[in-house]
Formats: C-alpha cells, structure tokens, sequence
C-alpha cells in the first residue's frame, strides 16, 4: 500500500540532458514467452549488440530477477502479477535513465504486460513488446533447464504452458517465430528499437 506521507523531490538533471550524454533516449525491450521459447538468447545478443555499438543497454532476466528483486514472491497468479508490476518499475527507472532496458520475463498474464506498457506510456518512454512465438510442446523438446520434464512429472506445480495459463499477446509491436536464426532475431528486435525511437515523445515530465 502506497503511503500518503511521500513527496516527489524534483532532479536538477532533465531526461533530455541524459539522451544528451548516451546519445539516445531510453527504452524498455519486453520480450515475452514460455520457458524455453528464446527470450533470454535473444535477450543477451541484443544487449550484447548494442553495448557494442556504443548504445547503453542493460538487461533484467527473469531469474536473476526472482533471485534479488522477487526473491520473496511464489507463482500464484497474484505473485506473477507483481513480479511483472516490478520488473516494469524497474525498466522504467532503467529508461528513464536513459538506458535501454532488455526484460526477458515470461510474463504471462496479458492485463499485467498491458500494465507494463501503460506505465511506460504514462512516463513518456518507448516500450517495444516482442513475443517469442513457441509452442509448449515445442519448448518442451527443447526444455534446456529440464522444467518441463519436472512438470509433466508432477515435482513443480503451476508450470505456465503446463498446468498454468500463458495469455499470447494479441497485438505485440514484434513477434519472432520458432526457428528464427539468432543474428536474425537480433535485427528485427533492434530494428523494432529503432522505429521506437522515432516516435516523438509525448508530453511527459522530464527529469524523474
């Protein structure tokens, strides 16, 4: 529950003097999807690709997430949907710096990614949702961390794509279908980036 004893304290730098010093603004790359589908390779090379190419870039992988961040949050409905609510906060801190934040996050419940978007949208900064088009049974042959097979067993309990619900976004900004090759997917996603960019930014206060 949010207090009523908190006053905001304006910054002395504006979001225009840091696009300034890392040559572009921040935004929030949501890469969406079951266990499996991709997200975190694909996560990875672009971050790796536009660190490269001098664009600041930093990226929240699930896991690591639910290692720090989410560490106390269990895989009810309710502690999916806030561990999306803080993930999403942090993107945005992460784009409002001026970085551009690279959330690999199965995130499976629609209305908590839409939530992710509009919290963006409210603060003026791009968010790019990309869908990482793989099946279950598909991410299941691959299964790299062999939670699938410990689904289908019965030792993890509300599995998403197993047991528990995965929303497929209706309308994502860009989808990667199965067997995409990862040089290629890393293109589109930055090339969904970059028509991102070229969006004006609505009004929105700077600097905080």
């Amino acid at each position: 529950m949010a207090s009523s004893n908190l006053t905001s304290h304006p910054g002395l730098v504006t979001r225009e003097e840091r696009a300034e010093v890392f040559g572009a603004r921040g935004a929030t790359l949501w890469l969406t999807g079951l266990s499996g589908s991709g997200k975190s390779t694909v996560a990875a090379a672009v971050e790796q690709r536009l660190v490269s190419g001098g664009r600041s870039a930093y990226r929240l992988d699930g896991d690591h997430v639910r290692t720090g961040l989410s560490a106390d949050l269990g895989y009810s409905r309710e502690d999916r949907e806030e561990n999306t609510r803080r993930t999403a906060e942090v993107a945005c801190l992460f784009a409002d710096a001026g970085l551009v934040a690279i959330v690999a996050l199965i995130s499976p419940y629609a209305e908590a990614r839409l939530g992710a978007r509009r919290l963006h949208e409210r603060s003026g900064l791009p968010f790019v949702e990309i869908y990482l088009a793989a099946s279950a049974g598909l991410c299941a042959t691959r299964d790299p961390k062999g939670l699938y097979a410990r689904a289908t067993a019965g030792s993890i309990g509300s599995f998403t794509g197993i047991d528990d619900p995965y929303e497929v976004p209706d309308a994502p900004d860009l989808t990667i279908e199965a067997g995409t090759p990862l040089a290629e997917a890393v293109d589109a996603v930055v090339a969904a980036l970059g028509r991102a960019d070229q969006v004006p930014p609505p009004s929105a206060p700077s600097g905080t």
